[in-house]
């Protein structure tokens, strides 16, 4: 046998090289892994769905009565005492229709905020993309919202309010209002791991863009030299919008309200890229 043949026979095997380099761009924000993770998804927010009425005496019924009782409170409050104008619409059905987008991003921030500290003790143990926990907390809010939607198609009925043709657009202004909420979750979603004052903040914060929204009162009593700054809220083109889709009326302005989609698109980006950036060191910090 040669020389030649026994050095190779000798010489040892290829050794494979694997090297890990952190992902950039969009590709960071791991939507793929979000997509084989879509069981886990459902999973969650069927989770909380049960968990969100789970040890009540009327159960799911509340989703019912939660919307006719906030319409009832605005509407004795706002309509009756101190008597809001409410642009020739009848004040139930005036604030119901802002209630709708208002009480969905209200409980859709709430729940997403909290959705980590909430769920530390299934985020130690396994592994999974943490994103998936605050979208489950945002979309569950959604069975709310299309009860409420019931609600108020009833009481249209009732007062004898016809449909528009400007309901096409109520899809994309849910979207909107979706993606505004989840947009808040994650930012409040990251703060909330690392001080937990956010939790005691966001009542207040809420509240306060409430007010500074038109729930209770037509945006027609702003100041029309101030809309510009009105409409830096994202929800106030939204409830405007929803208002004009399902009730007639006057449309947001579409310079303004696409400024107001440009900045949830701004931020949710933001949002969920600082959101992947945290989650890397949320279980030491949890």
């Amino acid at each position: 046998m040669s020389s030649s043949t026994t050095a190779a026979q000798t010489e040892a095997p290829p050794v494979a090289c694997i090297v890990i380099e952190s992902s950039r761009g969009w590709a960071s924000l791991g939507l793929r892994d979000l997509w084989e993770y879509r069981e886990l998804l459902g999973f969650l927010i069927w989770r909380e769905l049960q968990g969100v009425y789970r040890q009540t005496a009327l159960g799911i019924s509340w989703i019912f009565l939660r919307p006719v009782l906030n319409m009832l409170i605005l509407s004795l409050v706002f309509g009756r005492i101190v008597q809001v104008p409410s642009d020739g619409v009848p004040y139930p059905i005036f604030s119901l229709a802002a209630l709708l987008p208002w009480s969905y991003f209200a409980n859709a921030v709430t729940r997403t905020s909290r959705s980590l500290v909430d769920n530390m003790h299934v985020i130690s143990k396994v592994y999974f993309p943490r994103m998936v926990i605050p979208i489950a907390a945002t979309i569950s809010g959604l069975v709310d919202f299309v009860a409420a939607l019931l609600v108020l198609f009833i009481a249209m009925l009732i007062y004898r309010i016809p449909l528009h043709i400007a309901i096409l657009w109520l899809p994309l202004l849910l979207l909107v209002t979706v993606a505004f909420a989840l947009a808040a979750g994650f930012w409040l979603a990251t703060l909330s791991v690392k001080y937990r004052d956010v939790a005691f903040a966001i009542t207040f914060l809420l509240q306060a863009l409430m007010y500074a929204s038109p729930v209770i009162y037509p945006v027609s009593l702003i100041p029309e030299s101030l809309h510009i700054f009105y409409y830096l809220n994202p929800m106030t083109g939204v409830i405007q919008g929803f208002r004009w889709a399902l009730i007639g009326g006057e449309a947001p302005p579409l310079l303004l309200f696409s400024l107001s989609v440009l900045m949830v698109i701004l931020a949710l980006v933001s949002g969920a890229f600082i959101f992947r950036r945290t989650e890397r060191t949320v279980v030491d910090v949890l």
